[in-house]
């Protein structure tokens, strides 16, 4: 399977202080042929304004992962965890048996840009816990770097699901290049840029979902930022 899904048929939702896109279904938009894809439940494109946010609200049962783009995201949450995450930094909640937390931009005058994530975990119930950790655009820089993973392998963040997500940035002659094990998933999506992912070119908020392939290729890019995620079916 080799499965497109262009920017622009996401879903969308414009609150005045957030500006959404919806990779999946997700709040009042719903599609049933867009429900996820393997355990990965939600990719949102998010762009806080200034001054605005997530008001304390809970979750249990999920990995969460926040990717910033541009800008600054304030994180807060019953755990007792408070920081500040920017472009570079995956944050990792596992939500487990329930957490509460918040989500703001203190900036005044910028907006932020940030992918929010949920992948559905292989356990139930754990005690919730938090991570963050720092990936550098030269780690990233025309290759593909693991940033989460089951086990934590290369400094990743750790999450509870057989799932890795790698990021990578590529402009011009760059290329990269990921094996898929047989019987796993893949889904490419386009943070920014244009990207040619297995001779299909895709841009800013395209995706790609992907079965029964043996690697992923990625080449020709434009100012590309990439997310990457292999799947347990």
């Amino acid at each position: 399977m080799f499965e497109i899904r262009k920017s622009t048929d996401r879903g969308h939702a414009n609150h005045g202080w957030l500006d959404s896109y919806h990779s999946f279904s997700f709040g009042e938009y719903y599609d049933e042929q867009h429900m996820g894809f393997g355990p990965l439940r939600v990719i949102n494109e998010d762009r806080v304004n200034a001054g605005g946010g997530f008001g304390t609200h809970g979750h249990r049962d999920m990995e969460i992962i926040s990717y910033v783009l541009d800008g600054e995201l304030a994180h807060k949450d019953s755990m007792g965890t408070g920081s500040v995450i920017r472009p570079g930094d995956v944050q990792r909640m596992s939500a487990g048996s329930g957490v509460r937390h918040s989500e703001f931009n203190h900036a005044k005058d910028q907006t932020t840009h940030f992918l929010q994530i949920w992948i559905q975990p292989n356990v139930k119930g754990i005690p919730p816990s938090y991570e963050e950790k720092n990936f550098s655009a030269e780690e990233k820089r025309g290759r593909l770097r693991l940033i989460a993973s089951s086990d934590g392998e290369d400094g990743s963040v750790l999450i509870h699901q057989d799932a890795k997500l790698y990021a990578g940035l590529f402009d011009g002659a760059e290329t990269a290049s990921l094996t898929i094990a047989a019987g796993r998933l893949a889904y490419i999506h386009v943070a920014r840029g244009a990207v040619t992912v297995n001779g299909v070119e895709l841009k800013t908020g395209d995706a790609v979902k992907l079965s029964d392939v043996a690697t992923v290729d990625i080449s020709n890019g434009q100012q590309a930022e990439v997310l990457v995620f292999d799947l347990v079916r």
